[in-house]
């Protein structure tokens, strides 16, 4: 009993004591009940000695000035003409006591008295909070989107121009500040020039196609017509008709002599060329089909249209071999390709869609444009597409999606893109404009507004389709004022006659 009574006088005096010393400390006293006292110190120490506690064990490589002394901990700082390095240990950054009911460790008993170097290194070895970790993250990714675009990056928010150095090595982090990049100089592209206006619709010219051959090219019209005129003469050889409405998509195999098109009517048709005669109906979209495309490897047909979804056909049977819904308005272009994702769409939904053919599911969707997607182009070389919408013309980086740049400065509803081999991008609008584009860089180098033909109004020009030939040296457009026009590389341009006017100081003054 004697025993007994000791111990429990000695646990209680030690709690007393304990809580004597923590009511000093924050001047609030607390009921001796142990659990809850249990608790409260456990919060105490994770809110105020977490850091410290967690904190992971650093090896310095420390030097210092002159002659060894000692601290007021008993340790001593060694001096650097000794001409060796001590590895510095260091477990703890102040001699406070443990907090009562947790015992020292053998990491934290020892208690040194770091040097000024070593207290930067700590600081910087702390581990950073969720908060900095996820702006460090998107700063690195708006940096990168930055410099590919060529902008300043002194137009970012101030935390992206300096990177912490990584404090795992035998470094002292410090601040470096990073060199602004400046836009990379686009490569120099001769300026294009109309050289032939085509005539012979009746109808606004919405779509236009060059055959695999290189011979001659086919144009659909809201006068219901299909005309195949000749590339080199730019004469008419044949008119096409059947489609009871506003033709919107012309395509030429290159795997058979067949000519699809379709239109406002609903119907996707298939001609063959060698009887000049519709041979296959594709049955099934509910709207007007606004597009369609071919497949290069596989005899797969792909259309859009308004009713919200794109279909996949079975070119010989005619089977609807997938309908891909997912979009809510309606899909204004598609695109195929032999590498996944194989489809991507565009829609007046705003968004665009990258889609696996074999599943017939949606694999990314794409909600960066604000306003209505109207074309999308695939680089003929590279693993890239653009798209075009009023808001912007923005690059992306396929199998994903990942985003590259904006091309901004067309301010215009954008109705169709094509970009050739050398980097040329050509987006043509609704207002008639064209500009043109070096891929790479982004660099607007010309700007083209042709004039309306005699007898059209001057609200008229606008362009529907635009498309480079096989061989990339003309580029034929389809437009409002019921004309097809051709235009090829200036001859005589020198980068001394039509220099880039690009400067990097010019750049640089748009931070702001």
């Amino acid at each position: 009993e004697v025993q007994k009574h000791s111990v429990h006088t000695l646990v209680f005096r030690s709690l007393k004591r304990t809580h004597d010393m923590f009511v000093a400390d924050n001047a609030k006293p607390i009921p001796l009940d142990e659990e809850s006292h249990k608790v409260k110190m456990a919060v105490k120490l994770r809110t105020e000695y977490g850091s410290v506690l967690h904190m992971p064990t650093l090896k310095e490589n420390l030097r210092e000035k002159g002659s060894s002394t000692g601290d007021p901990y008993g340790h001593k700082q060694y001096s650097g003409n000794q001409g060796q390095e001590l590895d510095y240990v260091v477990t703890g950054t102040h001699p406070y006591p443990s907090g009562p009911g947790v015992a020292l460790t053998a990491d934290t008993k020892v208690q040194r008295m770091p040097s000024e170097s070593a207290a930067q290194s700590l600081a910087v070895a702390l581990p950073a909070s969720q908060s900095r970790l996820d702006a460090n993250r998107t700063a690195a990714g708006v940096g990168d989107i930055y410099r590919h675009a060529g902008m300043s990056e002194r137009s970012q928010p101030s935390g992206m121009s300096v990177a912490m150095v990584e404090a795992g090595g035998n470094k002292n982090s410090a601040l470096m500040p990073k060199k602004a990049p400046t836009m990379p100089k686009p490569q120099w592209h001769p300026p294009w020039k109309l050289y032939r206006v085509i005539s012979g619709h009746l109808g606004w010219v919405r779509c236009i196609a060059v055959e695999p051959g290189n011979q001659w090219f086919v144009t659909g019209s809201a006068d219901r017509t299909i005309k195949i005129w000749d590339l080199a003469s730019g004469k008419l050889k044949l008119s096409l008709t059947g489609h009871i409405s506003t033709v919107r998509g012309v395509i030429v195999s290159a795997r058979s002599p067949y000519l699809f098109s379709c239109g406002e009517d609903k119907q996707v048709k298939c001609w063959d060329l060698e009887y000049n005669k519709v041979i296959r109906h594709y049955h099934g979209h509910l709207s007007a089909v606004y597009g369609l495309d071919l497949h290069p490897t596989i005899d797969v047909l792909v259309t859009c249209s308004r009713d919200s979804t794109a279909r996949i056909w079975d070119v010989r049977t005619k089977a609807s071999v997938h309908t891909l819904s997912g979009h809510t308005n309606a899909v204004a272009t598609v695109k195929c390709q032999a590498a996944e994702p194989q489809i991507i769409t565009g829609s007046h939904d705003t968004t665009i869609r990258l889609w696996d053919l074999v599943a017939g599911k949606t694999r990314v969707t794409l909600t960066n444009h604000k306003k209505s997607v109207r074309a999308v182009v695939l680089h003929p070389r590279h693993y890239t597409f653009a798209s075009g919408s009023p808001d912007n013309i923005k690059q992306w980086k396929f199998p994903d999606g990942n985003f590259i740049q904006n091309l901004s400065g067309h301010n215009a509803i954008i109705n169709t893109l094509a970009v050739n081999s050398d980097g040329v991008l050509v987006s043509g609008a609704d207002n008639g404009t064209m500009h043109l584009w070096d891929w790479r860089t982004g660099y607007n180098f010309q700007r083209v507004h042709a004039a309306v033909q005699p007898g059209s109004l001057d609200s008229e020009s606008g362009i529907f389709a635009c498309v480079f030939d096989q061989s990339e040296s003309r580029l034929l457009t389809a437009e409002a004022d019921k004309t097809i026009k051709v235009y090829k590389e200036d001859d005589t341009a020198t980068e001394e006659t039509h220099p880039v006017s690009w400067k990097p100081e010019i750049i640089k003054r748009k931070r702001f």
